[in-house]
C-alpha cells in the first residue's frame, strides 16, 4: 500500500505535456465565449434590441444567480461524487459540450411575446444557460486540482488559461458587434452570431475533454471508503473551515462585481458618455493588448514574489487605472490610458485559479479530506453572487437614474449613473479586494503543507 502511495504521488506530481495544458485550457475559450457576451452584450441586447425594461431584467439576472449559486454547491458534490472511467470531471465536459452552445444560442433568441412573455422567456433561458454552465464549468474549473498537485505546473496552467481568457474575451469584444452587422443587423443577427460562438465553444469543451487525464486522488480514494458516507451538511461544515477558501471565495466575489460592472457598462460608456459606438472596440483592445504583453513578462515575477503579492500589486495598478478613467470624462485618449494602466493590473487576476486549487490541499491537510468539486463549485457561488449583483446593478442603476433604451440621448442623472457603474463602484470594490488579499498567507505555507500530507499517507497506510 505504501508504494501504491508513492506512485499515486509521482502520477499526481507529473508534469504535463503542452498538448494536454492548451487542450485543457482551449476549454476556458470556450467558457468566454458565451459566458463574456453574456457579460458585455446581453443586458444591452435584452434593453436596446428586445426592448425589455432595463431594471426588471436586472431583477431577473440577480435572483437568478442566488438560485444558480444553490446549484453551484449541488454541483460540486455531485461532482466529488462522481466515478467513471473519464474520472469525476472529465465526463461532464463532454456531456455538457453541447448543451452549453445551444443554452447560449437561446440567449440571444428573444422572440416577440410582448412585455410578459419576453421577461417569462428570458427568466427561462437565462436559468437554463446558467444550470448548464454550472454543470460544465464546476467539473471544469475542478480537473485543474485533478490533473497534477505540482504547484509550477498548476501555475503554468493557470497562464495558459490567462491567455486563452484574454484570446476569448478579445474576440468577443471586438468581434460580437462587427459579427452582428456582417450577418445584417436586428435581432436576427443576434442570433447567427451566437450560433457561430455556441459551435465553437462546444468544439472546445470536446477538446479539453479528449486530451486531458485525471491523476490526483483516486488511489486515496479507494482507500478512504468513508467518503461516501458523508453528507452535504458535513462537508459543508468542512468547507467553511478552510480559512483560504473563504478569503478567495469574498475576493472571487468582489471582483466578480468589478468584472460584471466593467463588461456590462462599457457599451453603455461608449454610446452615451463618448458618444462613439466604435469605441467598445478601442477599450477593449485597450484592456486586452497589456494583458497578452504583461501576462508572459508578469509570469517570471509571480514565480518570484508569489501569487497572492503579484495579484495585490495588480490590483493596485487597476485602481489607479480607474482614477486616471475617471479623470478623462469624456475625453476618448485619456479614458483609453486608463484603461490600459487598468489593463495592466488585470494581468495578474489569473493567479485565482492556481490560488484556489491550493486550498484543496490546505483543506485536505486541516480537515483530512480532498474537496475539489465543492471548493470549486462553492468558491463559484460567490462569483456567480457577485456577477448577478454586477448585472443587477447595472440594471437597477440605469431605471434609477432614467435611462431609456434606444434613444440617442440620455438624461444627465442617466449618464451620472453610468460613470458610477464604468469607474466609481469598481474603484471601491477593488480597494476592498487589497484589503481581503492581504490576509491571505498560503503561498509560503503550501509546500510543508503538502510535505505533510504525502508523510500521513505514507504513515497511515
Amino acid at each position: 500500500m505504501e508504494q501504491a502511495i508513492k506512485n499515486n504521488k509521482h502520477n499526481a506530481d507529473v508534469k504535463l505535456s503542452y498538448k494536454e495544458k492548451i487542450s485543457y485550457s482551449s476549454g476556458e475559450v470556450g467558457i468566454n465565449l458565451l459566458f463574456t457576451a453574456m457579460g458585455a452584450f446581453l443586458l444591452f441586447y435584452y434593453t436596446d434590441v428586445a426592448g425589455v425594461s432595463a431594471a426588471a431584467v436586472g431583477s431577473i439576472m440577480l435572483i437568478s444567480k442566488i438560485f444558480d449559486g444553490v446549484v453551484d454547491i449541488m454541483m460540486g458534490f455531485i461532482t466529488d461524487r462522481t466515478n467513471s472511467k473519464y474520472g469525476k470531471a472529465r465526463p461532464w465536459l463532454l456531456r455538457m459540450a453541447i448543451p452549453y452552445g445551444i443554452a447560449g444560442i437561446l440567449l440571444f433568441t428573444v422572440p416577440e411575446l410582448g412585455e410578459v412573455g419576453k421577461l417569462i422567456y428570458i427568466f427561462i433561458t437565462y436559468n437554463t444557460f446558467c444550470i448548464i454552465y454550472t454543470a460544465a464549468v464546476i467539473p471544469y474549473y475542478s480537473l485543474s486540482s485533478l490533473v497534477t498537485q505540482n504547484q509550477k505546473e498548476r501555475e503554468n496552467i493557470g497562464f495558459i488559461r490567462s491567455i486563452m481568457t484574454t484570446v476569448g474575451s478579445l474576440a468577443i469584444n471586438m468581434g460580437t458587434l462587427p459579427l452582428v452587422n456582417a450577418f445584417g443587423g436586428g435581432k436576427t443577427a443576434w442570433t447567427i452570431t451566437f450560433v457561430v460562438f455556441g459551435a465553437i465553444s462546444a468544439a472546445l469543451f470536446l477538446l479539453a475533454f479528449a486530451n486531458t487525464k485525471e491523476r490526483v486522488g483516486s488511489e486515496q480514494e479507494n482507500v478512504n471508503s468513508k467518503k461516501e458516507k458523508r453528507h452535504l451538511k458535513d462537508e459543508v461544515k468542512y468547507l467553511f473551515k478552510n480559512k483560504y477558501w473563504l478569503i478567495l471565495t469574498g475576493n472571487g466575489f468582489c471582483s466578480n462585481i468589478v468584472m460584471a460592472l466593467s463588461m456590462g457598462a462599457t457599451v453603455y460608456f461608449a454610446q452615451y458618455i463618448l458618444k462613439n459606438p466604435a469605441a467598445v472596440g478601442i477599450l477593449s483592445l485597450c484592456s486586452m493588448i497589456p494583458m497578452f504583453v504583461c501576462i508572459p513578462l508578469g509570469y517570471p515575477l509571480v514565480r518570484k514574489f508569489g501569487k497572492r503579492n503579484m495579484l495585490i500589486a495588480g490590483l493596485i495598478l487597476m485602481a489607479v487605472g480607474y482614477s486616471i478613467m475617471f479623470l478623462g470624462g469624456a475625453n476618448l485618449m485619456i479614458v483609453a490610458a486608463g484603461v490600459i494602466v487598468k489593463g495592466i493590473g488585470t494581468a495578474t487576476q489569473w493567479t485565482q485559479g492556481p490560488m484556489l486549487a491550493d486550498t484543496v490541499e490546505y483543506g485536505e491537510w486541516k480537515n483530512g479530506i480532498r474537496q475539489e468539486g465543492l471548493i470549486f463549485s462553492a468558491q463559484s457561488f460567490g462569483t456567480k453572487i457577485g456577477s448577478g449583483l454586477g448585472s443587477g446593478l447595472i440594471g437597477w442603476v440605469l431605471g434609477m437614474t432614467g435611462y431609456i433604451g434606444g434613444v440617442q440621448v440620455q438624461s444627465s442623472s442617466a449618464l451620472i449613473g453610468i460613470n458610477a457603474l464604468f469607474i466609481i463602484i469598481p474603484v471601491f470594490i477593488t480597494v476592498v479586494e487589497i484589503v481581503i488579499m492581504s490576509i491571505y498567507k498560503l503561498d509560503g505555507e503550501y509546500s510543508d503543507i503538502l510535505e505533510q500530507l504525502n508523510s500521513r499517507k505514507i504513515l497511515k497506510h
